[in-house]
């Protein structure tokens, strides 16, 4: 059975992807500009090898950018599903003045706090680190990586 979710413990890694996956286009990368640098040093092949280079860029910059439109989709819904939860709770609409980055860290707070920590959040503006560790009763979010 999986440990309860709190503050130290909620951050999420995906070990095929941040380690696995990462290695391996780093691997290429490497391996790519080696084999620019003894084409470019024996005049052979240059076209081959910076070839290699961009398609190792390539993988590269696209492991971040793919990432990034799965955390934006994944941040759309969190913003929509703590909208509705405070609506249900206080008949309002969360304020607009909340960051993405605090919306997403009041997900995991109870309903029993998490109108009071969104309105103090607004106020005081802390930070998505801040409002995690004034979570009283952690509220588990299995689903975000």
């Amino acid at each position: 059975m999986k440990e309860s979710q709190n503050f130290s413990n909620h951050a999420q890694i995906v070990p095929i992807y941040h380690y696995g996956l990462f290695s391996i286009v780093l691997t290429i990368n490497a391996l790519a500009f080696i084999h620019l640098f003894h084409s470019i040093k024996a005049n052979d092949n240059i076209e081959v090898s910076t070839m290699l280079v961009l398609i190792g860029l390539f993988l590269l910059i696209s492991l971040f950018i793919y990432r990034g439109f799965a955390l934006k989709s994944q941040d759309r819904a969190i913003r929509a599903e703590e909208n509705l939860r405070y609506f249900v709770l206080t008949g309002k609409l969360l304020s607009k003045n909340l960051a993405i980055s605090q919306i997403i860290a009041l997900r995991f707070a109870s309903d029993n706090e998490f109108v009071h920590l969104a309105d103090r959040a607004e106020k005081e503006l802390l930070t998505n680190k801040q409002i995690k560790q004034a979570i009283q009763d952690w509220k588990a979010d299995y689903y975000r990586v």
